[in-house]
């Protein structure tokens, strides 16, 4: 009897290496960095966003919130900067629908900044597109711990 529960034991500890194992392939395979989201979980257009990022090469883990005001204002995002989703990435904060390719260059540049933002939803924006509505200009913003804005990327 004893033989058997130290097989079984042995059998489940080797199962769990091979699950660990795959988790830690399939998460290096995603390649990119990890870019935390924290997000509402009744909003689409935070999902198709996550997915352009995946798209892109980042890894991504959602946390879904009731209430985002908190990680916003901890984080001192301007409120008019303040958009639907905000997220974690390398130290910095990227709140609303950045392109993947503007948080690719903050990670390689590495400004002395706490994060890049596109307030509000502006359609054509990544996870902001509709095929029956023409995309708007915006402006991708850094911000900085005193709340000064400069125009980071032109869209």
């Amino acid at each position: 009897m004893q033989r058997k529960i130290v097989v079984a034991i042995a059998s489940v500890a080797f199962i769990a290496v091979i699950v660990a194992a795959r988790t830690t392939a399939s998460q290096q395979t995603a390649g990119g960095p990890l870019v935390e989201v924290f997000k509402s979980p009744t909003c689409g257009c935070c999902s198709k966003w996550v997915e352009h990022l995946r798209a892109n090469g980042f890894t991504v883990r959602t946390t879904d919130l009731n209430d985002l005001h908190q990680i916003k204002s901890s984080r001192g995002i301007p409120a008019e900067l303040q958009s639907c989703h905000t997220a974690i990435v390398g130290g910095y904060v990227v709140e609303g629908h950045v392109p993947a390719s503007d948080v690719q260059r903050l990670l390689k540049e590495k400004p002395g900044v706490v994060g890049i933002a596109v307030g509000g939803m502006p359609v054509g924006s990544p996870g902001m597109e509709f095929r029956d509505l023409k995309p708007q200009a915006y402006n991708v913003m850094s911000f900085d711990k005193a709340g000064k804005t400069a125009v980071y990327a032109k869209h």
